[in-house]
């Protein structure tokens, strides 16, 4: 009987708790449901998005290839204001910079590749994106536009060639020692992403650093009041007429 009582009891305590918290438990179900939901949605919105973006960024390279550049820039904008959130955006900025320079509006360019370095994400992208910024500076006589691009640029995949970038710049402004120090930097890089046989030939080609040596100041000669020794001339007897004259001497004896 109280163990009955005692059973009975569990229940009526099971049953009062769930009036009191069953709405709660309810609500928990429901809002874990909806947020599972949510996530799959989420997730399939974001998957539709990339591969949209997807067919916009072959699309673009497609318009590149062909040198199309107005279909090109169309499509860039397309990915720019509808899919900034996609990986697809920040390649075609490096797809637009391409074109741009060889249609010959190296700003353009280079306004592509600022643009990239300024968007969020893309680590490994913008290492790129900051190489070819620099070229395209070189090509526009901004030597030290790329020292001050590079500066504190360390990433350990990208040290060769930050390193070969630099060398470039110094010697494109006339600085050969700090240019030989950039490309040996640059040939000490063991992760074979430098062309060491051509840093090699850029630093032979510089020209050699030679240290001016101011010439040592003449000791002032005093002009002299009497004639030097070595310059006087003294008379010197004929050897022919010493010799008559002895035989003159000896006849009158």
């Amino acid at each position: 009987m109280d163990d009955l009582q005692s059973e009975k009891e569990q229940i009526d305590e099971m049953r009062a708790w769930w009036a009191e918290n069953g709405r709660y438990v309810i609500a928990g179900v429901v809002i874990a449901v909806g947020l599972l939901i949510g996530f799959n949605q989420y997730k399939s919105s974001k998957l539709e998005a990339q591969i949209e973006a997807s067919v916009l960024f072959e699309s673009l390279a497609e318009h590149v290839f062909q040198g199309d550049l107005d279909d090109a820039q169309s499509v860039a904008d397309e990915l720019a204001n509808n899919y900034a959130n996609t990986a697809y955006s920040s390649q075609s900025k490096l797809a637009m910079a391409r074109l741009y320079m060889d249609k010959n509006r190296d700003q353009d360019a280079a306004d592509a590749l600022q643009d990239l370095l300024a968007m969020r994400g893309n680590g490994e992208l913008k290492h790129i994106g900051r190489l070819r910024l620099a070229r395209v500076l070189l090509y526009q006589d901004k030597a030290q536009d790329v020292i001050d691009l590079l500066a504190d640029q360390d990433n350990a995949a990208f040290t060769g060639l930050y390193a070969e970038m630099r060398g470039d710049a110094y010697a494109a402004l006339g600085k050969a020692a700090e240019a030989g120090d950039a490309y040996r930097a640059a040939m000490a890089d063991t992760t074979q992403t430098v062309n060491r046989a051509l840093v090699q030939m850029k630093l032979i080609d510089l020209p050699e650093v030679v240290v001016a040596v101011e010439p040592a100041p003449e000791a002032a000669v005093e002009p002299s009041a009497e004639p030097s020794a070595e310059l006087s001339v003294e008379p010197v007897a004929e050897p022919e007429m010493e010799s008559a004259s002895e035989e003159e001497a000896g006849e009158t004896e």
